[in-house]
């Protein structure tokens, strides 16, 4: 099988980010955070549709009554794709201003989680949050650096999650019925060599795949034992998110960011911002959606 990487999106996105396939449209939804842009992709059209929502946006996810959620700067919030219209449902940093929302999804009881991080220096000024289906919001993890990639195993017993500068992925125990996380413990451990762990997905076996961030690659762990199973090189060194997606869920969709880099960088990684595709052998997972 070939592993050709193909960049589907050639753009500058500044933080591209929140890969997320819908599998009953067939098509892609990702962001650039930092230019307020929401994006639907179209593999069988090339097209790529652009959204400006109004503010800065971490994630998206879709709802299972149709149309999106996002976490925004600002907090959770509804977003009419047809009309532009964003309705806050809750800002739970309302007092930190300093702050926004960045990477999250959602678990298979279709409870909205996602986390914040500083604008500047970010160290323990996250946390990582969860929107239960009747809007509540429920603070799950504090003292979080940069809140990131999040998944659940097939069983939905355990979850992962990524906070970036601690280099890990850490595990819990998942208790699907309330949204409760326990027994926290380190699944992965990424020497720091292999740079920053950002956003992630989960294949049909199990195996976590971290897009790696300034490393110019995405990496699959195997969870149950810390080890380094495959690698996915890229022509871009900053990489932020991965989703499996396509008809048989057999294509990894990849983003990247082009933030920070000089017009020296910039011509040593003319690809830097675009969104990739790769078929990495395996298949990936069907997407949650919010219950709310």
């Amino acid at each position: 099988m070939s592993r050709e990487v193909k960049v589907l999106v050639d753009i500058r996105a500044l933080v591209g980010e929140g890969a997320l396939w819908d599998e009953q449209a067939q098509v892609l939804y990702w962001v650039d955070i930092l230019s307020s842009a929401l994006y639907i992709y179209d593999p069988a059209t090339g097209q790529n549709r652009s959204y400006d929502v109004g503010q800065h946006v971490g994630t998206v996810v879709l709802r299972r009554s149709g149309g999106v959620m996002l976490a925004l700067a600002n907090g959770f919030a509804e977003y009419d794709l047809a009309s532009g219209k964003v309705t806050i449902l809750s800002d739970p940093e309302s007092h930190l201003p300093g702050n926004r929302f960045n990477d999250g999804k959602c678990d298979p009881a279709g409870r909205f989680w996602a986390g914040t991080m500083a604008y500047e220096k970010p160290s323990t000024q996250g946390t990582l949050y969860r929107m239960d289906a009747d809007h509540s919001v429920h603070k799950m993890l504090g003292n979080i650096a940069i809140s990131n990639g999040i998944v659940w195993a097939a069983d939905k017993q355990t979850m992962y999650y990524i906070d970036s500068l601690a280099y890990s992925v850490r595990a819990f125990d998942y208790d699907n019925s309330n949204g409760n996380i326990s027994n926290e413990r380190v699944a992965v451990s990424v020497p720091r060599e292999m740079n920053i762990p950002d956003g992630m997905a989960i294949d049909a076996d199990g195996n976590l795949w971290v897009a790696h961030y300034g490393a110019g690659c995405v990496r699959c762990w195997n969870p149950h034992n810390g080890q380094l199973l495959d690698q996915i090189d890229l022509p871009a060194r900053q990489i932020t998110s991965c989703a499996f997606g396509g008809e048989k869920l057999d294509t990894l969709f990849i983003t990247s960011a082009a933030q920070q880099l000089d017009a020296a960088a910039l011509a040593k990684q003319p690809l830097a911002g675009s969104l990739f595709s790769v078929k990495p052998g395996v298949t990936g997972t069907l997407t949650y959606r919010f219950a709310g």
